[in-house]
C-alpha cells in the first residue's frame, strides 16, 4: 500500500498518468478545497488555488453540483432574514422594557408628589363670606361666588348634555382618559399648528379644579392623568358629572351652574332655557373673556358653536337648535359705583378678630339699612357729579349711624370701582372747625356757660396769629355766638383758658382714638382723625353723653344656620358728658343749624344739631350734623391733599346731608334732642320759642314752668348785618386787612320787619 502511494506520488509528480481504478470521479469529490478549509485551523497562510478547468456534468453518483450551490444560496438568505427579525424582536423587547421601566419611574415620581391616594377626599369649597342688611337683604359677597349644590337629576338633561357636547362626546366611553381624544386634539393642533383644541377629559378638568393649580406643566398633566383614574375608579360618572358642573368656574366670581344661572340670568339653574344652557356650556372655555356681561357678543358667538355641537350629538333637534340660535336674554345687575363694598372692605379688616380664620361659608349680619345706603350712595355721587368742577372737588365721604353706634350708611369714596381707598375709614385729615365742639365741651365741664362772654379779638401766640373766616371780630360774645359762628380766635382762647391737654383729654373720652397733638392749634383741629371716629365722637352729644364705638357687625353664622359663630354683646354704656353739658352743647349748636354756618341743614320738623369744618387752605370740608334718631357726617376733598375752590364745611357737605337727612327721616315721629325742650313746629329755635310764648293762644309753655331736667336756655343770636356766619379755615396767617368792632358786650344791630320787632322786644331796643 505504502508502495502504491509513493508510486502515485511520484508520478503526480512527473506529470505521468495514473490509473483511475474506475472510481477517480467519486474520489475527486471527496478532496477539500479552498472554500472548504477551517480558518484558523492549521496553516492559516493564503495559499494559491490552482485554476481547474470547467468539470463535465456526469451521471455517476454525487448529484448536481451547481443545482446544489443555488439551494444553499436561497438557505442563507432565509437565514439572515430570520436572524434580522430576532434582532427586531430582541431589541424591541428590551426596549419595551426600558419604556416600562421609565413609565414606571415616571407615574411613582409624580405619584410621590401628590397626597397619598387613601387620604384623597373631595375638598370642600373655599368660603364664601356673604353680607346682609338689617334686613336681610345681600349687599355684597366676599370670596368665592359659589351657587348650592345642585343635584344632576333636578338640572333639565340638556344642560349637563351641553358640556357634555363642546367638552367630552366621550365621557361615557373613556375611563378618565381619552386616548381618541388626545390623537384628534393633537391631529387638530397640528394641522392649525397651534393649540386650538384640548384633549382633557370632564374627569381630568375635575381633578384640575378639585386638586391642582392651572400651571401649564407636563409635571402638572401627569398628576391631572393620576387623579382622573382614581376619580372614576371612586365615583360613578353621574356623581363626577354633577361635581363637575358644582365645581366649575364661570367667570365674574360665580363657581358652579347654580351660581353661574343666578349671576348671568336672574333664575336658579333648573330654569335655564336651552340656549342659556348652551352659553353656561361655552363659558368653560374662557369665563373671564366669554362672560355674557363682559363680552355679550362673544358669549353668543360661542354658544352657537355648542348648540351645533348638541345637535351634531343628537342632544337636541335641529328645530331645538334653529330655536335656540336667537341672542339668549341674561339680566345681569349693572356694574355702578359699588360703594357698599367700602363697608364689605371694613367688615373684611374686623372679621378676623371677631371669628378668627374664616375655613367655613358664612353670612355677616350687618346693621347696614340698604335703603339708606342707597339714598348716602346717590346723594355723594349726584352733588359731587353736579359740582365738583366747579369747587375742584374729586372725592367725598358719608358715615350715618345711629345714637347707640350701630352704622346704617357708609359711602367711602366717589366710585369704588376706580378707588378702593376707603375714606369714612382708612383716611385722616384734618377735622377743621368741626373739632371745635370738644374745645367748648372743655370748657362748659370746667364750669363756663352757653351764656359766658369771651373777647373776639386778634391773637397773637409766639408769632402765630389766627384769624377769622372774613378777617373781622366782633368783640365780646356769647360762647354759643362764637360756636355758630365758628369764630377761630374765641376756640383758640378757649383751648389755652382750659389747656391743650384736657382738650385732648376730652376728645379722647368721647371716642376720637388718633394720636392728637396737645398745642394751641388743637383747638383749630389741626390733628389728624378719620371720618368714622369723628361721627362716633358726636354721638354722646345724640343719646344723653353715653360713650359708643361705632360697629357694623351684629351677628356672624355658618350658612346653614346651625351654629352662630359671633354675636354682638350687649354693652352697658358708660356716662361720658354728664346731662348739663349735654344740654349745654346741644343748646349752642343747635344754634350753628339755625342761624349759624349750617344754615342750610335745618331739618323741617326736627330738632338738629351739628358743627362745620372747614381745614387749612380749604383742603377739607366738614359737616357733622345729628338728630335724635341719627348722627351724619359728610367729608369732601381731594386725595392728594390739593385746596379746593373755597369749598366750605357749610356749603356742599350741608347740602349733601340735608339731602340724605330728609329722606332718612321720612315717616318717623320726630323726638327732640337730648337736653333741648320738646318743640313745635313754630318754636324750633330761641326766637321762635319767645315768640310762641308771646303770641296769644300759643300752645307753647308758658314762661313760668320750669324747664326740662337738663335745659339750659341757649343765649341770643347775633343778628348783626356785619356778622354773617362763617366757617372759618384753620390757617396761621390771612392777609392784614383786618377790621375790629369796639370790645364790648354787642348787641343785635337794628333790623326793620319781623325781624326788627323780635329784636325789639327781646332786646329791649
Amino acid at each position: 500500500m505504502a508502495w502504491c502511494l509513493r508510486m502515485a506520488w511520484g508520478k503526480k509528480k512527473s506529470g505521468r498518468k495514473e490509473p483511475t481504478f474506475g472510481f477517480s470521479a467519486a474520489l475527486s469529490d471527496l478532496r477539500l478545497t479552498a472554500d472548504d478549509r477551517v480558518p484558523g485551523g492549521g496553516d492559516d497562510r493564503p495559499k494559491k488555488t490552482p485554476k481547474q478547468a470547467p468539470k463535465r456534468e456526469s451521471n455517476s453518483g454525487g448529484g448536481d453540483k451547481p443545482r446544489k450551490s443555488r439551494t444553499s444560496s436561497k438557505a442563507r438568505s432565509s437565514g439572515a432574514f430570520g436572524k434580522s427579525i430576532k434582532r427586531l424582536v430582541y431589541w424591541g423587547a428590551v426596549l419595551g422594557l426600558w419604556a416600562a421601566i421609565a413609565i414606571a419611574g415616571v407615574v411613582i415620581y409624580v405619584g410621590a408628589h401628590l397626597p397619598p391616594i387613601q387620604s384623597l377626599e373631595i375638598p370642600k369649597r373655599p368660603p364664601t363670606i356673604q353680607i346682609v342688611g338689617m334686613d336681610g337683604t345681600v349687599l355684597a359677597t366676599r370670596g368665592e361666588q359659589a351657587g348650592a349644590n345642585v343635584s344632576l337629576k333636578d338640572l333639565p338633561p340638556y344642560l349637563p348634555k351641553a358640556f357634555i357636547a363642546i367638552e367630552d362626546r366621550r365621557f361615557y366611553s373613556h375611563y378618565g382618559v381619552d386616548p381618541i381624544g388626545i390623537a384628534r386634539a393633537a391631529a387638530t393642533n397640528l394641522m392649525h399648528r397651534g393649540v386650538s383644541q384640548g384633549g382633557s377629559t370632564l374627569t381630568q378638568q375635575l381633578a384640575k379644579n378639585l386638586f391642582l393649580t392651572q400651571e401649564r406643566t407636563m409635571a402638572r398633566k401627569l398628576q391631572e392623568v393620576e387623579l382622573a383614574f382614581w376619580l372614576e375608579r371612586k365615583h360613578s360618572k353621574a356623581e363626577i358629572l354633577e361635581l363637575y358642573l358644582n365645581r366649575v368656574y364661570f367667570g365674574s366670581g360665580a363657581y358652579g351652574v347654580e351660581a353661574a344661572a343666578q349671576k348671568y340670568f336672574g333664575k336658579p339653574a333648573k330654569n335655564v332655557t336651552v340656549a342659556e344652557a348652551a352659553m353656561l356650556a361655552g363659558l368653560v372655555k374662557s369665563p373671564s373673556r366669554l362672560a355674557p356681561n363682559r363680552n355679550p357678543e362673544g358669549a353668543e358667538a360661542r354658544a352657537k358653536v355648542v348648540l351645533a355641537a348638541m345637535q351634531d350629538a343628537e342632544f337636541i333637534t335641529a328645530a331645538q337648535a334653529k330655536g335656540a340660535t336667537g341672542v339668549p336674554q341674561y339680566n345681569v345687575k349693572p356694574v355702578g359705583a359699588g360703594t357698599v363694598n367700602y363697608v364689605a372692605d371694613w367688615i373684611g379688616e374686623v372679621l378676623d378678630d371677631l371669628v378668627g380664620q374664616v375655613d367655613e361659608s358664612i353670612i355677616v349680619e350687618t346693621t347696614i339699612d340698604p335703603k339708606l345706603q342707597s339714598v348716602a350712595e346717590a346723594a355723594i355721587i349726584d352733588e359731587l357729579a353736579a359740582k365738583s368742577v366747579k369747587f375742584n372737588v374729586t372725592q367725598g365721604a358719608l358715615v350715618a349711624l345711629t345714637p347707640d353706634g350701630s352704622v346704617r350708611a357708609m359711602v367711602g369714596g366717589r366710585n369704588y370701582s376706580e378707588s378702593q381707598f376707603n375714606r369714612a375709614v382708612t383716611a385722616k385729615r384734618q377735622p377743621g372747625s368741626s373739632f371745635k365742639p370738644f374745645v367748648y365741651l372743655t370748657a362748659i365741664e370746667a364750669g363756663l356757660t352757653p351764656e359766658t362772654i369771651r373777647t373776639d379779638a386778634p391773637i397773637d401766640i409766639k408769632g402765630w396769629k389766627p384769624e377769622n373766616y372774613t378777617h373781622e371780630y366782633f368783640g365780646s360774645v356769647t360762647l354759643t355766638q362764637a360756636l355758630s359762628m365758628s369764630l377761630n380766635t374765641v376756640a383758640v382762647r378757649l383751648g389755652l383758658e382750659v389747656g391743650p391737654a384736657s382738650v385732648v383729654r376730652t376728645a379722647h373720652r368721647l371716642g376720637i382714638a388718633s394720636k392728637l397733638e396737645a398745642n394751641a392749634s388743637i383747638a383749630l383741629g389741626t390733628s389728624e382723625v378719620s371720618m368714622i371716629e369723628l361721627v362716633g365722637a358726636y354721638a354722646p352729644f345724640a343719646n344723653g353723653g353715653l360713650g359708643v364705638s361705632p360697629h357694623v357687625v351684629n351677628r356672624i353664622r355658618t350658612v346653614e344656620g346651625k351654629k352662630t359663630l359671633y354675636t354682638r354683646p350687649v354693652e352697658t354704656a358708660s356716662q361720658v358728658i354728664d346731662a348739663r353739658a349735654v344740654a349745654a352743647m346741644n343748646t349752642m349748636m343747635q344754634q350753628t343749624i339755625l342761624s349759624g354756618s349750617a344754615k342750610k341743614a335745618e331739618l323741617p320738623g326736627w330738632q338738629a344739631a351739628g358743627k362745620t369744618g372747614t381745614s387749612q387752605d380749604f383742603r377739607d370740608a366738614w359737616f357733622i350734623g345729628y338728630t335724635s334718631q341719627l348722627v351724619t357726617g359728610v367729608w369732601l376733598g381731594n386725595d392728594d391733599n390739593s385746596p379746593t375752590k373755597k369749598a366750605t364745611g357749610g356749603g356742599l357737605p350741608v347740602e349733601i346731608w340735608s339731602r340724605f337727612m330728609k329722606t332718612a327721616h321720612q315717616g318717623l315721629q320726630p323726638q327732640p334732642v337730648p337736653g333741648l325742650a320738646p318743640s313745635n313746629s313754630f318754636s324750633t329755635n330761641p326766637i321762635g320759642q319767645a315768640l310762641s310764648q308771646l303770641l296769644p293762644g300759643s300752645n307753647a309753655p308758658s314762661p313760668s314752668a320750669p324747664p326740662e331736667r337738663g335745659y339750659v336756655p341757649s343765649a341770643p343770636v347775633y343778628n348783626g348785618t356785619r356778622a354773617q356766619p362763617n366757617d372759618a379755615p384753620t390757617q396761621a396767617n390771612y392777609p392784614a386787612q383786618q377790621r375790629q368792632r369796639p370790645q364790648q358786650n354787642v348787641r343785635p344791630e337794628a333790623a326793620s320787619g319781623l325781624d326788627g320787632w323780635l329784636t325789639e322786644r327781646l332786646f329791649g331796643r
